[in-house]
């Protein structure tokens, strides 16, 4: 009989299959190191997007965290940062300057609630990001993953409209260069 469940824990463990996070993570380091143009298909009115080219750069996967310079137009200042921790993944937005400091407003975002699904995790504001921004203290982000488009959304609850970049990636473009803040 302990033959039996020595054996049965043992083939749990090698058969244990990736939770809904690990899927969604596994399948975004796919893309480190490419670059997709994006199109605002929902927006909320924001002039500083208007008629500007849209870029996100997978660049830097780690183990537990990726970065992905977001770009619009010549503006090189944000970056999307997802964490990998105890089977959830935390968005933060990382804002500097054109000289490489951080912005005032910056490292804000949250943590999944719960493992998500392995093609959409969504991400309600945070303590931190209720301190520093009281209005976005209802903001709710989520990114959306498949094989030909990757989506990054905001809603702020109470809000009449939403805001939505896609990314096609099936179509990689040429790498841009570095964000602000980075050496390399």
């Amino acid at each position: 009989m302990k033959l039996y469940f020595i054996l049965f824990f043992l083939s749990s463990a090698l058969f244990a299959q990736e939770t809904p996070a690990e899927s969604f993570w596994n399948q975004l380091k796919q893309h480190c190191g490419k670059s997709y143009e994006g199109t605002i298909t929902q927006g909320m009115g924001n002039d500083d997007f208007d008629d500007k080219k849209l870029l996100m750069h997978v660049r830097s996967c780690e183990e537990n965290e990726i970065k992905i310079p977001f770009f619009v137009g010549e503006n090189k200042s944000r970056t999307w940062i997802l964490r990998l921790k105890d089977g959830k993944i935390q968005l933060k937005h990382d804002h500097r300057k054109s000289d490489g400091s951080e912005d005032e407003i910056t490292q804000y975002g949250g943590t999944a609630s719960n493992s998500g699904l392995a093609n959409i995790q969504v991400f309600p504001a945070d303590a931190e990001t209720a301190e520093l921004i009281p209005a976005a203290a209802t903001n709710v982000w989520w990114i959306s993953l498949d094989s030909e488009i990757f989506s990054y959304n905001l809603k702020r609850i109470g809000a009449k409209s939403n805001f939505t970049v896609e990314f096609d990636l099936s179509k990689p473009v040429k790498t841009p260069d570095a964000p602000w803040g980075w050496e390399k």
